[in-house]
């Protein structure tokens, strides 16, 4: 590469190169705009990925209905992760504006001003030509003519010299030659004086135009072409600059995902699984082995295989649990007992859902133990932080009623009246929902611990698969069961703010609408024939036309206990004592009695009213 010195410039070494300097320079120009539409392209592309990322991030944003699944760690770090990349796409807009802003205006503006220059350059370089051009013509004329003399004074002095030497002329004909030469002679040096001036000026004008006009010209060039080429240079490294500006924070956006990375954690994520799909029911025992050899009937035995309800899961690992009543059971008691009358069994469904789906909101028992106990300790938690404001909002109602009583001038305290009736009314609901639900909280946790203590029948929800077996060859559907099932174990709530130390007098007793009219034709102990022990058989064949038939006997759903003596004065109900423990068969379906069954003795079995006694359906 040669070396650039301070002699060396376009006005000596390129002084014969107008046009080419006019056309280079005139490309450098291009070039430069070339660069600016190219970083004006680039920060379009800054820009419409900064918008593409944050667009990524909105639509990955978790929808409400998956905020329960953002408790994973790997969960969280994604979401993590998409904050550090919307924290990435404001970078990126970042160096769109700066080079918008530094580069992109600047240089604009620098091509703006270099044209200008230039062609005011060219236009004084052609004006220095111009002049020189119209100098040099004027010698050429001035040569022309000193030429054109020169010539005639030559032929006027051969003139002469012939007249002179011609004696046949006279005098006044060799005068007359004399004075033409004469004047030729002095035209000549006239001419030739002319075309020695301008000679004189056309050199002056041309050293001056080659020596420091032009080359002047070409210097400003110069500078102009080495000003684009700098700031070329300058808009490169500010496009760096800007770009490692944002580095930093580009850096702690990506340590931020690797900070996101490390928060996963498979076992906790693991542990959190089984937090949020245990259930708190207990694995089912072992099946029984039926040794039809010793005693009984097949019809005995075929009834303990039907007392196993596999659920229609099974296929895929799961096993469900089912129990009580069956649409065919229902619709059986419907037909014997006349309790619902005309409603179809449809209509019966239903309400039993809609008693299950109220219930559910308000003591959550439509799910699984653990997952109750969840939902109930997060419910309490938000109720006592409702107190805590409600309770802070008191002190201060009361405060500045103190404030105003001691000083009337600041406001009247009776205003202040409504504010604290309002806020202790409030405070007295949250405190009685803190009660209550602390009491299903109790209950809950106390029946999971049973559970776990004791594998029993009357605690695990395993004894639901063998309640209600006949429906299993009524051919009702699993899935219809199991609501039914479901339903019916949740349409009761304990009572546990009831005082049990009182003795009260009992409420009415509701009309029986399963007497004798109705076709029960038994007494209280006639159900328990009809209704024989689930691992006995009689052998007498039911008729099918009759209104009786013989249902295995029903799983207990739950137990109750007696809150006042009952006398049994109708057909199809049982007597019962003041505190009286009973299991609990069929929950009321509207007409104001429940089925029970006693847990001593021979089973006895038989409806009670409804208000006489307080309910505890197992949670299944």
């Amino acid at each position: 590469m040669a070396t650039i010195t301070d002699n060396m410039n376009w006005g000596t070494e390129l002084w014969d190169q107008y046009d080419t300097l006019s056309i280079h320079t005139m490309k450098g120009i291009d070039f430069l705009e070339k660069y600016g539409h190219f970083v004006r392209d680039r920060a379009t592309i800054e820009s419409e990925y900064a918008y593409k990322l944050r667009r990524l991030v909105k639509n990955y944003q978790p929808k409400k209905k998956d905020e329960d699944d953002y408790q994973f760690t790997s969960c969280q770090a994604f979401k993590a992760l998409m904050n550090e990349i919307n924290d990435l796409a404001g970078q990126h807009e970042v160096v769109a504006e700066d080079l918008q802003a530094n580069v992109i205006k600047e240089l604009t503006a620098l091509v703006k001003d270099l044209r200008e220059e230039r062609k005011k350059q060219l236009q004084e370089g052609q004006r220095l030509s111009q002049a020189l051009q119209t100098q040099i013509e004027t010698l050429q004329r001035a040569k022309k003519a000193y030429d054109k003399a020169f010539k005639e004074a030559e032929k006027a002095i051969e003139g002469f010299q012939k007249a002179d030497a011609d004696f046949n002329l006279s005098r006044a004909e060799v005068e007359k030659t004399r004075a033409n030469m004469s004047h030729k002679t002095q035209a000549c040096d006239q001419a030739k004086n002319e075309y020695a001036v301008q000679l004189q000026q056309t050199n002056q004008l041309q050293r001056q135009h080659f020596r420091s006009g032009l080359p002047e010209v070409f210097r400003q060039l110069q500078e102009l072409d080495e000003k684009r080429i700098k700031n070329i240079k300058n808009f490169i490294r500010g496009s760096v600059d800007i770009e490692r500006g944002v580095f930093p924070i580009i850096n702690k956006c990506l340590d931020g995902i690797l900070k996101a990375a490390d928060i996963i954690n498979e076992k906790e994520d693991t542990l959190l699984v089984i937090e949020k799909y245990k259930s708190g029911f207990l694995p089912p025992e072992d099946f029984p082995f039926e040794d039809l050899s010793k005693g009984g009937s097949d019809s005995g035995s075929a009834n303990n295989i039907n007392n196993i309800q596999v659920g229609g899961k099974l296929k895929d690992g799961g096993y469900t649990v089912k129990g009580t009543i069956t649409g065919k059971a229902l619709k059986k008691r419907a037909g014997i007992f006349n309790i619902f009358g005309s409603r179809g069994l449809t209509e019966v469904c239903m309400a039993i859902k809609n008693a299950a789906i109220a219930d559910g909101k308000e003591d959550l028992s439509d799910l699984p133990p653990n997952q109750r106990r969840k939902k109930l300790i997060q419910k309490l938690e938000e109720l006592r932080g409702k107190v805590s404001q409600e309770t802070a909002a008191k002190e201060g109602l009361m405060k500045m009623k103190g404030v105003y009583e001691a000083n009337p001038a600041l406001g009247d305290p009776r205003t202040i009246e409504s504010q604290l009736n309002e806020c202790s009314h409030r405070l007295e609901k949250l405190q009685q929902d803190v009660v209550r639900y602390q009491g299903f909280l109790d209950d809950v946790v106390k029946n999971i611990q049973s559970g776990n203590q004791n594998n029993s029948i009357a605690g695990s929800p395993r004894l639901l698969n063998g309640g209600s077996r006949s429906h299993r060859n009524s051919g009702g559907s699993a899935a219809e069961e199991d609501s039914l099932s479901r339903s019916a174990s949740d349409s009761s709530v304990t009572n546990p703010t009831m005082n049990h130390n009182k003795r009260i007098s009992a409420p009415g007793t509701p009309q029986l609408n399963h007497g004798p009219e109705s076709g029960l034709g038994t007494s209280h102990t006639s159900l328990h024939h009809v209704d024989s022990d689930q691992d006995q058989y009689d052998g007498n064949n039911a008729d099918p036309e009759s209104e009786y038939y013989e249902a295995d006997l029903l799983a207990p759903i739950g137990v109750c206990k007696a809150l006042y003596p009952f006398e049994a004065t109708s057909e199809g109900s049982i007597p019962m004592g003041q505190d009286e423990e009973l299991h609990l068969i069929e929950l009321d379906q509207g007409d104001g009695w429940t089925r029970v069954r006693r847990m001593d003795g021979d089973g006895e079995e038989g409806f009670v009213p409804t208000s006489y006694i307080e309910t505890s359906v197992f949670k299944t």
